[in-house]
């Protein structure tokens, strides 16, 4: 932890020759990347060492290699970057056109894999220097409040880990903007000519084997709490850790999984994957585009927050 003192002294110069170095793992070709003499670069390495209080990069025959310490302070080095640039980049007047800001959007991947193809098109046309980053939103597994188990994305969101959160929730605090991009419900997926094609009954859909997409591999979803409130239960044979994954999976077996009806309709195809809708509701969603209103107030992320609405409605 630095002391006043040393924050008096830090030059956040410093921290930008640290994530160069930490990401080339050598002086010479960090100062090349910074315009800087291989001397400059070690003067402030030096400089960084006793202000951290390690040693942070050991010399190897090709190169540097960091210390524990450094890739400690890498990932947070970065987010304080990260958010002094988005800072620099909201007090000069944004022009799209003209811009070279990069947006990190957090969203679960069936949601971003609707959104993302339109959104990169308009972007490609109106705004051709925007970079664009995608964060992997998931809710909190085994969390049956809806509210509670989106709270780590919020508080990522707060924190302006990501500039945008795109879910699947609504009921939100009214610090938070939030805008319906498209509605999503689920459909039954399988490989095309699948036997439950043929029979889509709700005694059929309990008996077949399932997939169920977790990244934890956690086999319980919101499909078993519907069915726990009928007395029914299926046996869940699989989780896969994403849905792209899941449809090759789907296409190989006799497996059969719930899934997003735009997703699945963009993607399913590829795989010779179909959707018929299921035999009990499975609910539908609005997906919305979530902002804390304070970040509004930087013209780039309202243009952004508009940009998503349109390609939602594409």
């Amino acid at each position: 932890m630095l002391n006043k003192i040393d924050l008096a002294r830090a030059d956040l110069n410093l921290l930008v020759l640290f994530q160069a170095i930490m990401e080339e793992r050598h002086v010479g070709r960090s100062a090349e990347r910074l315009n800087l003499s291989p001397s400059a670069v070690s003067h402030g390495l030096g400089r960084l060492r006793k202000l951290l209080g390690d040693p942070l990069f050991l010399k190897t025959p090709r190169g540097v290699v960091p210390t524990d310490r450094a890739t400690e302070l890498a990932e947070p080095v970065a987010e304080i970057l990260a958010r002094v640039r988005r800072v620099i980049a909201s007090a000069e007047p944004f022009e799209p056109a003209r811009s070279t800001r990069r947006f990190t959007i957090g969203a679960p991947d069936a949601v971003s894999s609707v959104f993302l193809p339109p959104l990169l098109e308009k972007v490609r046309r109106v705004a051709p220097g925007i970079d664009i980053g995608i964060r992997q939103l998931l809710p909190r597994q085994g969390e049956p409040s809806p509210f509670l188990s989106w709270t780590d994305c919020l508080a990522g969101l707060e924190a302006r880990i990501m500039d945008v959160a795109v879910l699947p929730f609504d009921d939100l605090p009214l610090r938070f903007a939030v805008d319906t991009l498209f509605e999503e419900d689920f459909v039954v997926a399988m490989r095309a000519g699948h036997r439950f094609a043929g029979d889509p009954s709700l005694e059929a859909y309990c008996a077949m084997q399932h997939m169920v997409v977790s990244n934890n591999g956690d086999p319980n979803g919101f499909v078993d709490r519907v069915l726990a409130e009928r007395g029914l239960s299926r046996r869940v044979a699989l989780t896969v850790p994403n849905f792209i994954f899941g449809l090759a999976v789907l296409a190989e077996t006799d497996l059969i999984s719930a899934y997003p009806r735009r997703f699945l309709a963009m993607y399913g195809g590829r795989f010779g994957v179909v959707g018929v809708d299921a035999p009990i509701t499975l609910g539908r969603f609005n997906i919305n585009s979530i902002v804390p209103k304070v970040a509004l107030m930087d013209a780039g992320l309202a243009w952004l927050v508009g940009l998503l609405k349109q390609a939602g409605c594409s």
